[in-house]
């Protein structure tokens, strides 16, 4: 009896294995990466709760066997992992990038880490945070995107240059903008216009010195590294394209400007201008009859077409990256801003079969063409379109202006519009711009822990400018000498540069016991930059066959005159650098890491003595995570790192453009020039005294940071504390004209200063994602304190400008002004409190003092959520600056009472003191000290923001339907740019500085991306 029982629960045993065996299957299938539609080798596929696995092959493909209803775990390095219920024994998976994790592979100068071996503070940004913006420099795309770094866009121009600084304002007189890398080779940080940002892959930013002192004398600012787009060994032909169409709207103003009417009215009032000597009805008919808003006339939509179409395949030794782009940008500033961009790319990476050498090309060959305005920002009411658009006033119609008669307009500020009107038709002024990037590296492996390798790099820049005005402009005519009846002017010139960069390291990589990790590198780098600099002036141009550009309308010199005397410009320059470096670096187990860099360097712009200069850094980590008493920590990642070191700057002077290699180049030397001396005859004369003591400055810096992952990689985020010193700061120090041969300024090393601040980011997963593209929330945030000092600026002390100082124990540009305390009841008059604590109605420069207030935020950020739902998308970035004061140049001319009968006004003037309105924060019409205001805080306000920078929202095409479709993605997608900025500062942008600067637009896109 109990062997039947036994026989008969055998049975069952067996069957219930049999019914569980023929549940479970063999799935098969291929996983790719979103960015490039590429197989992904390497990615784990576990089945979920149980220690079963499988990794895909070369080909991304994956076999696995599972049980129908189980969950198949998707994870890679920088992917964002993906849990896929089996309903099927085919799943094909699209990995998508994961800004969050990227940086477990993080980038260190001239060679890579990970998350947990890294002892640096850097941060990495992610293609998918770049592409597919509508920002024509992937500067602008940056700004909020790393905690510590501003980036500041004063201009609206398409392409124009940003202003970037890292961790503050390091130097008064030196070059203060990090070093931007691009696949290896140096670029001017200036100048990336002609760049297509669509092309990169990753941007990884180096604040510390344990990062950027490697870089000695370019790395005292920072660094910036860009790794642009590549292929794959092992994998077919993949097409991208990406193409987006946006508009550019101008933002909005809070100055409340007056329309004809009230216009006229005022001027009536005031007894100044046209509506001085109207009646009320010639008022209400000229008022009806012309209303023109002229922002809406020099203003319109800014249209963009943007265009990357990519091609990436490889075999088994060789791979390849080809990407084409257009691109072709309106500025909001109608006719005479926009910017056309080509770009090619051709990326290369090779092997041997033994894989003992390995090498790469990167070659990249851009042409943009840009129209730009000049004289922005300035008062010239005869070249600034922004002034006319700004300042002009409303009763003009701007057909009071006929096209070819500029000459006929009478030279007044009242018809400003009307001369820009003239400009627009008869003023040409375009860059041409070739740049072409190449490199060439090469690595190999004599052992499995000795390896060579080398990297020559070119920057090539050829810039064209034309510059041309029309025989029969305004401008032309009115500036003509007597009896010159064929002005007009063409400029063009040609600046060639060609900077190269050679690198060559020999490397050493060993692990023993599987606990000691030792790396050193010997290396060396040479950098050299040529220029080649030609341009001419041509005077008199004839209307008959005048074309910008074309010397047919050139009129030669005649012996009755001097007036089309041409003038020509040639200048050779050349600059280089050499550097020799070593780096160590050493592991133990994971848990702890000390790394150390030595660089010593040599510039071409200091003399002998002081043309070497040696900087350092050491930095280490404690992985505190990986220790025995955290093992039942929330904690997945738990790090303590810490550097200090030292890295240099050369750049004497502050150099902007293509000319910024060359800038201070000879300031040790004794200069003498040629010109007009006693009694106007020609001569020879000492233009600058020598400095030969003139050496670098140096920025040592001090960090100590955390990184932290909790509750499963939930909340992440780093905090990082620095201080940085400035030494032998650039300061331009007066000294004795009458003793040194009239020159009255001598640049030496006098100075030093500081920053000190915290870095903070913060991401938590609200929201995880759950089985088949679930509900998935991430919020994030980061911010920069940064605090600045002035610790000694000389035996001369402190730097006076007419309302800014910058004064030992302050701030760099510090407002140095006059209290306004409004004005007085009884005149009308501005009444300000003098240097003794009284009341005045007189100022003087005496009576200015320090307000503590400058342009440089205190407090900067952003924050943001990225929210991912059944294959939609939402993505939003705010930015934000606290602790700005600015000084509201605009709004203190809309308000000058001075300006009536000439210019548009505000509206605010309406509430101007009079014998019956004395209690008014604005003076009388016919205050007598307005000019004293100029002095004063009147106009300073500050200027904090939180500002929308940038929402996405976009619909990725399920993976079945692209299967019919025969695609490998399809996405939809509609982006805003500066869409909602709050803040109480009443002009355009919150962010720019200047009057009458083009303010940066709001702009709507749409795109598609389409992968086969």
């Amino acid at each position: 009896m109990k062997n039947k029982l036994k026989y008969k629960l055998l049975l069952v045993l067996v069957m219930v294995f049999n019914l569980s065996f023929s549940q479970e299957f063999t799935v098969t299938g291929v996983v790719s990466g979103e960015t490039d539609n590429m197989p992904l080798p390497g990615v784990s596929v576990i089945i979920k709760g149980t220690t079963t696995g499988a990794q895909t092959n070369f080909d991304g493909e994956y076999s696995i066997k599972a049980e129908k209803g189980s969950v198949l775990v998707f994870s890679f390095l920088g992917m964002k992992s993906q849990e896929i219920k089996v309903d099927s024994s085919k799943l094909d998976v699209l990995m998508m990038e994961d800004a969050s994790s990227l940086d477990e592979v993080v980038i260190e100068a001239f060679r890579t880490s990970t998350k947990q071996t890294s002892n640096v503070s850097s941060v990495t940004i992610s293609s998918s945070t770049i592409e597919a913006r509508p920002n024509a420099s992937i500067v602008q795309t940056l700004q909020g995107q790393v905690a510590g770094m501003n980036i500041t866009t004063f201009s609206g121009q398409p392409g124009a240059n940003s202003t970037i600084t890292i961790r503050g304002i390091g130097s008064i007189n030196g070059n203060t903008e990090p070093l931007f890398v691009i696949d290896g080779i140096p670029v001017d940080e200036d100048n990336f216009r002609s760049l297509n940002p669509n092309e990169i892959t990753s941007l990884t930013v180096l604040k510390d010195a344990g990062a950027t002192s490697i870089y000695g004398n370019r790395g005292a600012n920072g660094v910036v590294v860009i790794k642009t787009k590549r292929g794959s060994y092992e994998s077919g032909l993949k097409v991208n394209y990406l193409g987006q169409s946006s508009f550019s709207l101008l933002q909005g103003h809070d100055y409340n400007l007056m329309n004809s009417r009230q216009l006229l009215n005022i001027e009536k009032t005031k007894g100044s201008g046209l509506g001085a000597s109207l009646s009320d009805a010639e008022i209400e008919a000229l008022a009806l009859q012309s209303n023109t808003n002229w922002l809406d006339v020099f203003y319109g939509t800014g249209l963009t077409n943007s265009h990357t179409l990519t091609l990436s395949q490889g075999g088994s030794n060789l791979n390849s990256f080809t990407s084409l782009g257009y691109n072709e940008t309106e500025g909001t500033l109608k006719d005479v801003s926009d910017l056309k961009r080509f770009n090619f790319r051709n990326n290369l990476n090779g092997k041997s079969d033994n894989e003992k050498f390995q090498y790469g090309t990167s070659l990249s060959i851009n042409y943009s063409e840009s129209n730009e305005p000049n004289e922005v920002g300035s008062g010239a009411v005869n070249r600034n379109f922004i002034l006319g658009a700004n300042k002009s006033v409303p009763y003009l119609s701007v057909y009071d202006y006929e096209p070819g008669k500029g000459s006929e307009i009478t030279a007044t500020f009242l018809n400003t519009p009307l001369m820009l009107l003239d400009r627009k038709d008869t003023y040409v002024r375009k860059e041409d711009e070739i740049k072409i990037l190449a490199n060439l590296n090469a690595s190999y492996n004599f052992t499995d822990f000795l390896s060579f390798t080398t990297s020559l790099s070119a920057d090539f820049t050829n810039e064209t400018l034309t510059r041309a005005e029309a025989p029969n402009s305004f401008n032309a005519q009115f500036f003509a000498e007597d009896g010159n009846t064929t002005p007009g002017f063409q400029q063009q010139y040609s600046d060639r540069v060609l900077a190269l960069n050679f690198n060559n390291s020999l490397k050493y990589l060993d692990t023993f016991d599987d606990k000691h990790t030792v790396e050193a590198s010997l290396s060396s780098e040479y950098f050299k930059a040529h220029q080649r600099f030609f341009s001419y002036f041509a005077e008199g141009l004839s209307p008959k066959n005048f074309y910008p550009g074309d010397g047919a309308a050139f009129i030669d010199d005649n012996s009755e005159n001097d007036f089309f005397v041409d003038d020509a410009g040639a200048n050779v320059q050349n600059a280089g650098l050499l550097s020799f470096f070593v780096f160590a670096d050493y592991d133990y187990d994971k848990k702890y890491g000390f790394s150390a860099t030595v660089r010593r360097d040599a510039s071409y712009r200091f003399a002998d003595s002081n043309k070497w200069g040696t900087f350092y850094s050491f930095s280490g980590r404690w992985n505190i995570h990986n220790e025995s008493f955290m093992d039942s920590s929330p904690f997945s990642l738990l790090k303590l790192r810490g550097s200090y070191g030292t890295a240099g700057n050369d750049r004497v002077v502050n150099g902007i453009g293509t000319d910024a290699y060359f800038v201070g180049a000879n300031l040790t030397q004794e200069l003498y020039g040629t010109g007009s001396t006693y009694q106007g005859q020609n001569g020879l004369f000492l233009s600058q005294l020598p400095n030969p003591d003139l050496r670098w400055e140096t920025v040592a810096q001090a960090n100590v940071g955390v990184d932290f992952e909790i509750w499963n990689k939930r909340l992440r985020g780093s905090v990082d504390v620095y201080r940085k010193t400035t030494d032998d700061l650039y300061i331009s120090r007066s000294i004795s004209p009458a003793l040194n041969g009239g020159v009255s300024t001598l640049n030496a090393n006098v100075g030093e200063m500081k920053n000190e601040g915290i870095d903070a980011e913060l991401n938590y997963q609200l929201i995880k994602p759950s089985v088949n593209e679930g509900l998935s929330v991430l919020l994030k945030g980061l911010i920069n304190y940064n605090k600045q000092e002035l610790l000694d600026l000389g035996t001369e002390g402190d730097i006076i400008g007419s309302t800014s100082i910058s004064a030992v124990g302050g701030i760099l540009g510090e407002n140095y002004r006059v209290p306004y305390l409004g004005v007085n009841p009884a005149n009308g008059n501005l009444l300000f409190l003098d240097i003794n604590g009284n009341v005045t109605e007189n100022t003087t420069n005496d009576d200015r003092r320090r307000t503590g207030k400058n342009s440089i935020p205190d407090y900067q950020g952003s924050f943001g959520f990225e929210i991912d739902y059944k294959n939609f998308f939402l993505t939003t970035q705010f930015n934000y600056a606290i602790g700005v004061w600015r000084n509201d140049f605009e709004y203190s001319g809309y308000i000058d009472s001075d300006d009536i009968g000439q210019f548009n006004v505000s509206n605010d003037l309406s509430r101007a003191w009079t014998p019956d309105n004395r209690i008014t924060d604005i003076p009388s019409l016919f205050a007598t000290n307005i000019d004293a205001g100029d002095l004063s805080d009147r106009f300073l306000f500050n200027s904090d923001y939180v500002r929308l920078r940038f929402i996405q929202f976009g619909y990725n095409l399920p993976k079945r339907h692209l299967d019919k479709l025969g695609l490998s993605r399809l996405r939809f997608f509609a982006n805003g740019e500066n869409i909602i900025t709050l803040s109480g500062w009443r002009g355009f942008d919150a962010e720019a500085t200047g009057q009458y600067g083009y303010p940066t637009p709001k702009t709507y896109s749409v795109g598609i991306e389409l992968g086969l």
